[in-house]
């Protein structure tokens, strides 16, 4: 074993600890894993930063380009009014329109937008049907994980693989070519959604209310005396903040509401502060001289002032600027003239010492600010609004010329007319061109968090099979797995596949067993096709965990979910697709070479 394959596994092997734990975003620990190749002379810079303009970065760059193009016009916000009515008539029907709706777009535009659109939709029906969202929301995720497989585009894994495989001489998927083995596992996994998914998803788990109310009890107006001994000092410096640990959400002071204000700020007798603290200490604060909450008319222009500001559930979702930084590092209440008074973090309600708190992709945050604000953030995508569903007006004019992009998108590549890069970057370019987006929210729909994440995975690949590393698997893994057939070499490639992408991200995944598998064939002088589909859809059809897939990630706040909700729900869906998998995969693609 030569010492470059040695270090390859070893940069290899600190990636996945990486991924696993969680230390680094996972588009910094991609971009880490291909630098540190690089610097390691495993790869030259050239071959390293070859991500960049693989062809499944590229088309993948545009085909977000082309769903944005989709998702500015209104054309889909304006099918919204119709599914709340349809899911209304009662909890099945719900659960039928939102998974199919989920699915089919899903299959054309990228899951996790999908899944955004329709999340607002959802808590908007089950506020007004008392259906608890735990009952609706992971269907709605696992739905477009399944709509996801049945077309080349569908996610970005499909986009990868495929075009990754034709590096090695396997000729490249077409856009439907994998679609009718997929349909058959989502009518398996749709049945088990519709017939065994209400036995086992969560039925009185009471959604956002407890969340809302609770923080709600924790806001209080508190009055600055003339005796406290606050006055002229800097609120980070203060009793108030230091010994109480109370969060300030605004400020009034002579009539003039601040929101934007930092703990450099200085209090002054006579202010009239918003603050959230748990009951506990807020009667030790009131055994404190200097501070009150006495009615009286100040205090009642305060409460007037105050009204202008309301609260509003948002979830971070995937690839959001917010992700992986505390609210102190983005100085968010300066930034954006609102506070956040709660996370829902992991299943965690917290309420305590906020701003120190690192946000995480799908967490829930309640923030207290105006309307414009919570505006701003959402057309920058930095959360997606829960608490109210707001639809946007069709434009029509927008609307037609962005569908008949998409559809030519389609069709071009699927009639082989040209290669899926070649129409998905006329598509983007056009969908700029005739005005649909403007450059700068051409380059606002491309998520480049997934994009810098596929360049840096790409380079695990690359050194794999640079170093020989995926032929000593490959053959090592004939040598294990020889005395059984074809069938069971697939399944047992799956069943890894999907583990593995529980357990790191679904392009890591991808990337590191592209190369294996077909190093494997070739030694197994079998077609590569059905191990690379296995390997699409294992990626994909990941149930078992919320951190399993960023759809399962931004469902697990709103949906109100435990982790073991997922295990509960996921691991018997993931187990009979498996086993299915393993049989329909080579009835599509069978394992002899033409």
């Amino acid at each position: 074993m030569s010492v470059e394959l040695i270090i390859t596994f070893v940069i290899i092997l600190l990636g996945v600890i990486l991924f696993v734990r969680d230390y680094f975003s996972i588009d910094t620990t991609s971009i880490l894993i291909m630098a540190t190749f690089i610097v390691a002379g495993v790869l030259s810079p050239e071959e390293g930063f070859s991500g960049f303009n693989h062809p499944a970065t590229i088309t993948l760059g545009c085909i977000f380009v082309v769903s944005g193009g989709i998702f500015s016009s209104g054309i889909l916000d304006g099918l919204s009014y119709k599914i709340i009515k349809l899911a209304k008539i009662h909890y099945s029907v719900a659960l039928i329109v939102f998974c199919a709706i989920s699915g089919l777009f899903s299959a054309f535009i990228n899951d996790t937008a999908v899944v955004a659109l329709l999340l607002p939709i959802a808590l908007t029906v089950c506020r007004e049907t008392n259906i608890a969202p735990s009952r609706l929301l992971m269907p709605i995720s696992f739905a477009a994980l399944f709509g996801g497989t049945c077309t080349l585009i569908g996610t970005s894994t499909n986009i990868l693989v495929s075009s990754y495989a034709k590096e090695y001489g396997v000729e490249a998927f077409g856009m439907f070519e994998f679609s009718l083995a997929a349909l058959c596992l989502l009518a398996i996994g749709f049945a088990y959604i519709f017939i065994v998914g209400p036995l086992l998803l969560p039925k009185n788990r009471g959604g956002n209310k407890e969340f809302t109310r609770k923080a709600e009890t924790y806001i209080t107006e508190l009055y600055v005396e003339e005796d406290c001994e606050d006055i002229d000092e800097f609120l980070g410096k203060s009793i108030l903040v230091n010994d109480f640990n109370v969060n300030v959400l605004s400020l009034l002071r002579n009539g003039v509401l601040k929101h934007n204000f930092g703990l450099d700020t200085r209090l002054m007798a006579g202010d009239i502060l918003k603050i959230i603290a748990p009951p506990k200490t807020m009667s030790r604060l009131l055994d404190h001289e200097g501070y009150s909450i006495k009615g009286n008319k100040r205090m009642k222009k305060a409460e007037d002032e105050f009204q202008s500001f309301n609260l509003y559930e948002v979830m971070v979702p995937f690839g959001s600027g917010l992700a992986h930084n505390s609210l102190k590092a983005m100085n968010f209440r300066r930034q954006y003239n609102s506070s956040v008074i709660a996370i829902r973090q992991r299943g965690e309600m917290k309420f305590n010492k906020l701003t120190h708190i690192k946000l995480l992709e799908g967490d829930m945050l309640l923030i207290l600010g105006q309307t414009e604000e919570i505006n701003n953030l959402e057309s920058q995508k930095l959360v997606v609004r829960l608490s109210e569903h707001v639809k946007k007006k069709t434009n029509f004019k927008k609307a037609i010329p962005a569908i008949l992009i998409g559809i030519g998108v389609v069709l071009a590549a699927s009639l082989n007319l040209t290669t899926i890069l070649i129409s998905a970057m006329v598509g983007a370019l056009l969908m700029v061109v005739l005005g649909i987006l403007k450059p700068i929210e051409a380059y606002k729909a491309v998520e480049w968090k997934v994009i810098f994440m596929m360049a840096g995975v790409l380079s695990m690949g690359t050194a794999l099979e640079k170093t020989g590393g995926a032929t000593l698997i490959a053959n090592n893994i004939q040598d294990l797995l020889g005395q059984y057939n074809a069938y069971i070499t697939l399944s047992l490639i799956y069943f890894a596949t999907f583990i593995s992408t529980n357990l790191i991200s679904s392009k890591a995944t991808a990337a590191l067993m592209t190369p294996i598998v077909i190093s494997l064939s070739q030694a197994m002088q079998i077609s590569e096709r059905p191990f690379l589909v296995a390997v699409m859809f294992a990626c994909s059809l990941t149930f078992m965990t919320p951190m399993s897939y960023p759809t399962n990630t931004m469902v697990y706040a709103p949906g109100n979910y435990k982790f073991t909700d997922f295990l509960k729900m996921g691991t018997p869906l993931n187990l009979v697709i498996w086993l299915a998998a393993s049989l329909i995969i080579p009835y599509f693609f069978p394992f002899e070479v033409s």
